[in-house]
């Protein structure tokens, strides 16, 4: 079948735009979220007849909701989704600038929607927040199989990127001259994956699996938002001022997987337009981003194995009770120092040549 030439213009004139105009467009969005939580946070406040102690606790509870959206978005599963695909794009020769804020878009449009429901007063909210209930099952083993999935595709991916990236590099070593196509996935893994992630095309397309990922309702910050909604609810403050709690979530986790995002492209288009002296620092940051994918992958089918079996073998177990929350700063830390030593490394080298 014909591809449709307007979709195909569209697409075109999207990626046409200048890399300026298109960062313009994502942070007016992230600042719209943000202008969007504070408007409504004020507007409850004016008609809370609570008085100054209930918009102090109102706001007590947006920051606090805010805050866990800054959490949230250093999950490792968070960072090893964003860096695996932005090294996909960068690698297709593309500038993925929106990645981390597709992705943490559709997670984060699954919380807003919950958030909506508990303050609308859906019953069957508390059914998918309950453990070990029918529809947190179905729903749990939704979220850890994509994501589980995902990840394994894109760490074999980028380890196959990441094989031919430290061939290239011993060649470089030994005096061969390096083509950019050198550093590309290619072989069995790379065929077998072509057709799986063909339609991951665009930064566009990870929102669908940021909004996959975040069906599960399994992290500890979401289900703390949800509760915390819930209880807000209860104590009387007004559902104008509530809905400012799931946005502030939103427009933080934008905010950070956005620059996320914006960072990793950034890292890996170094690597890439200069292949020839940066190869050593493409195959380190291709291996950590492929190591890290594989790793969050393993945990997370492990789970869900263990979820959709009922099984009780110590492994799974063991496998489905990893919290690896906390472990994203470390990942995020590691490829900032990677980063770091090689731009200090970069800028020595460049002195000695003058």
């Amino acid at each position: 079948m014909a591809a449709d030439p307007n979709v195909t213009t569209l697409y075109r004139g999207r990626d046409a735009l200048p890399l300026r105009t298109r960062l313009l467009w994502m942070f007016g969005a992230v600042a719209g979220l943000h202008a969007a939580a504070v408007v409504l946070l004020f507007a409850g406040g004016a008609g809370n007849p609570g008085g100054t102690g209930a918009q102090a606790l109102t706001g007590g509870l947006v920051l606090t909701a805010y805050l866990a959206g800054v959490k949230h978005s250093y999950d490792w599963d968070h960072l090893a989704a964003i860096d695996n695909s932005t090294r996909k794009f960068v690698a297709s020769r593309q500038d993925p600038v929106s990645v981390g804020f597709a992705f943490s878009l559709g997670h984060s449009s699954v919380v807003t929607l919950a958030g909506v429901l508990v303050i609308a007063g859906a019953a069957a909210m508390g059914e998918f927040m309950q453990d070990g209930s029918t529809g947190n099952l179905v729903l749990g083993l939704i979220g850890t199989g994509v994501s589980g999935l995902f990840l394994l595709a894109m760490g074999l991916f980028n380890g196959s990127a990441f094989t031919r990236s430290a061939q290239a590099y011993r060649r470089a070593r030994a005096g061969e001259a390096i083509d950019p196509q050198d550093l590309q996935p290619a072989g069995l893994v790379a065929r077998l994956l072509a057709g799986p992630l063909a339609k991951v095309r665009r930064p566009r397309n990870i929102y669908v699996i940021g909004f996959l990922f975040g069906l599960g309702f399994d992290t500890a910050t979401t289900i703390g938002l949800l509760m915390m909604t819930t209880a807000a609810s209860l104590a009387g403050v007004p559902p104008i001022a509530l809905l400012a709690l799931p946005l502030a979530f939103t427009a933080a986790m934008t905010l950070c997987d956005s620059v996320n995002g914006l960072a990793m492209m950034r890292m890996y288009r170094s690597a890439l337009d200069d292949p020839q002296r940066r190869l050593g620092f493409n195959a380190l940051v291709t291996g950590i981003s492929a190591v890290s994918a594989l790793f969050i992958a393993v945990i997370t089918l492990g789970g869900f194995v263990n979820a959709a079996f009922a099984l009780e073998d110590p492994l799974t177990v063991w496998l489905g009770s990893i919290d690896l929350g906390h472990a994203g700063l470390l990942l995020a830390a590691l490829l900032l120092a990677v980063w770091a030593a090689a731009g200090l490394k970069g800028q020595v080298g460049s002195a000695g040549h003058r």
